[in-house]
């Protein structure tokens, strides 16, 4: 039945046109595309969620990327952030394969889901406070659907603040590279830095701190 919904839920997602801003901004990028790419026919529409329905880990980002997920159809694929996010899943034992370039490419994960708090790529990559209200309720749902997910990853602040605020944890915990606070519902918010370039190019974020964050989610799930 959980995929059945989760399904169901991916169709609204992916027809949703709630926001004029995003909705023509995801439009002109398709239709404009990126050089390097002008060969694709872009997604150019909200992006769903993706992976097991019966997850224990729930990966939660901030928004697709234009010439990513907005190219593609699938969250954190076709991007540089992407590579970070499938190659630790990888190695973490949460994906078949470390890579994601299409929706065709073999990917599969066992064990984890993948979603946004927006799910439409905002300009300069800031939604509004009114998009991002607008658009948390498909990660409420998503979250109520995963129903085994004992675990949500929020990969930056803007994740971390968003998954506070549509459980309803009050005071905010501070966001921190690891730190973990316990959810109303008992579930455990784990936090990361987000693998943008501004990070990884940065050292900010490295592959060993980055893969600490999916081995200890790993832990937490089995109870550790």
């Amino acid at each position: 039945m959980s995929a059945e919904a989760l399904d169901s839920l991916n169709g609204e997602i992916a027809g949703c046109r709630a926001c004029p801003r995003l909705v023509e901004w995801r439009e002109q990028v398709a239709r404009e595309k990126r050089a390097a790419y002008r060969d694709w026919t872009y997604w150019g529409r909200p992006v769903p969620g993706f992976g097991d329905p019966d997850a224990e880990l729930y990966v939660v980002g901030l928004a697709p990327a234009a010439h990513g997920g907005n190219r593609t159809g699938r969250v954190f694929t076709g991007d540089r952030s992407g590579d970070w996010v499938y190659g630790a899943l990888h190695r973490a034992g949460y994906a078949n394969q470390g890579t994601s370039v299409s929706l065709d490419d073999g990917l599969e994960l066992s064990g984890a889901y993948i979603g946004a708090i927006v799910r439409c790529a905002p300009p300069d990559n800031r939604p509004t406070r009114e998009e991002r209200a607008a658009c948390m309720p498909y990660a409420r749902r998503e979250l109520d659907l995963l129903g085994s997910a004992s675990v949500v990853v929020a990969l930056g602040a803007y994740a971390h603040d968003a998954v506070c605020d549509l459980v309803g944890l009050r005071p905010r915990p501070k966001f921190g590279h690891m730190a973990e606070a316990e959810l109303p519902d008992g579930r455990t918010l784990l936090d990361s830095y987000h693998p943008s370039q501004r990070n990884t190019f940065t050292g900010k974020l490295t592959q060993e701190m980055f893969d600490a964050v999916f081995a200890r989610a790993r832990e937490i799930a089995n109870g550790a």
